[in-house]
């Protein structure tokens, strides 16, 4: 322990004496860290982001809505499929409830992007997403009521003119001391009362969640016609590893209910919300392979410039590696101070690199609005690729050093 404590003190001492040397190979060490644990902090924010979003679908979910292809088949445009329609789903839900199937279900269709909702003389920009929904939509979506209540069966059914507003645009509508709960408002020229405040949300993938409204089903229908509307199905359970098995059930239900034949393609189609997190994971893998290729060869880089100054090290030093075999320094000795020498330097290197990169990584990630993470696997590979370095191209020249004679290294000038 003493001989380990004194092999530091030298090295360290040695590492001062060779500053702007030692500072340019840190640098590049700390380069190919950095490139590593930015490329892969910035992708894990974005996975992190899109889980936190999907999680309001939750990974215990699939949706069924209308199917869409691209592309050209025998020279001809594939469209998209038919329209899921008002009674699709109603009778999506009637089947589903007959079957006692074990899953909840919410559907829902959009009515506007470009809605102004206005109470006196107060008027949101015309920005407003209008999106009409069932009594169940509110549960399997994850949003949650700060003020009022939810829309029940008697107004999703009858279509009440009721409405949920986000925070945004309560707080455009009313003051902080105002209860925006029963008020009136008008949106377009339909007068609406509000039954409830949606709890803020924040953004997703750069949009606010907060600045739209929810109303009945029928209203939509009403106000903004349902030609050509295709509506979304929602099917949520109680345990994430049943969502394969129930997919299954609700698409041969649906198929029931949009009459294809045997043999056919679906009509629509069905994904799961965690297939959709596992679909990115391996978008983003491409990522954090070119980043871990940049990182290695910035570090083999790296490697051999630590091996050039670790023999010019040596090259220098050849009297004082004489001095201490001849008091007694055996060749092991010798060859763990030089050891011990590299693993600091490239230790050093990587706790500039990963420095750096958490800071790249999670600038990118501010811009894309997405949460601040720490990447504690990468950081810690990040750490034995710094060790590991410093072994493969310091070995060299401590084991060069260990393998002078000291009568000759003695008699050097």
């Amino acid at each position: 322990m003493e001989l380990l404590r004194e092999q530091i003190v030298v090295a360290v001492r040695s590492i001062r004496g060779n500053l702007l040397r030692t500072s340019l190979t840190v640098a590049i060490i700390g380069l190919g860290i950095m490139a590593l644990i930015s490329m892969t902090t910035a992708t894990s924010s974005l996975e992190a982001n899109v889980e936190q979003q999907f999680s309001s679908l939750g990974t215990h979910s699939f949706t069924i809505r209308q199917k869409v292809e691209g592309g050209f088949r025998r020279g001809m445009r594939v469209t998209q499929g038919e329209p899921l329609t008002y009674r699709d789903c109603q009778r999506f839900a009637g089947l589903a409830l007959e079957a006692q199937t074990n899953f909840e279900v919410a559907y829902n269709v959009f009515g506007s992007a470009t809605a102004t909702l206005t109470r006196g003389s107060e008027r949101t920009n015309p920005n407003i997403p209008v999106l009409g929904i069932d009594e169940n939509y509110l549960a399997i979506s994850g949003y949650e009521i700060a003020a009022g209540r939810n829309l029940n069966n008697l107004d999703a059914e009858s279509g009440a003119q009721v409405a949920l507003i986000g925070a945004d645009v309560a707080a455009e509508l009313f003051e902080p001391w105002e209860d925006p709960v029963g008020a009136d408002v008008l949106i377009g020229s339909a007068r609406y009362v509000v039954a409830g405040v949606l709890a803020p949300k924040g953004q997703a993938f750069g949009m606010s969640q907060d600045n739209q409204c929810m109303i009945p089903i029928p209203c939509v229908r009403r106000q903004f016609s349902d030609d050509g509307r295709s509506y979304t199905i929602t099917c949520q359970l109680q345990n994430a590893e049943d969502v394969a098995a129930a997919a299954e059930v609700a698409t041969g239900l649906f198929r029931v209910v949009r009459g294809d034949r045997p043999g056919e393609d679906n009509s629509f189609q069905v994904s799961q919300s965690n297939a959709m997190v596992d679909t990115l994971g391996e978008a983003t893998s491409g990522i954090t392979l070119a980043a871990t290729v940049i990182g290695l060869i910035t570090l083999f880089g790296a490697g051999i410039g630590l091996m050039n100054i670790m023999l010019v090290s040596v090259a220098e030093r050849t009297r004082e590696i004489g001095t201490r075999k001849a008091l007694g320094a055996s060749p092991r000795a010798i060859r763990m101070q030089f050891l011990v020498e590299v693993i600091i330097i490239g230790q050093l290197g990587g706790l500039v690199g990963i420095g750096l990169g958490l800071i790249v990584g999670n600038v990118v990630a501010s811009f894309l609005d997405t949460p601040f993470v720490m990447p504690w696997g990468w950081m810690s590979l990040g750490v034995l690729l710094s060790f590991v370095t410093s072994i493969a191209s310091g070995y060299f020249p401590a084991r060069q050093a260990a393998k002078l004679d000291p009568s000759v290294a003695l008699g050097r000038d």
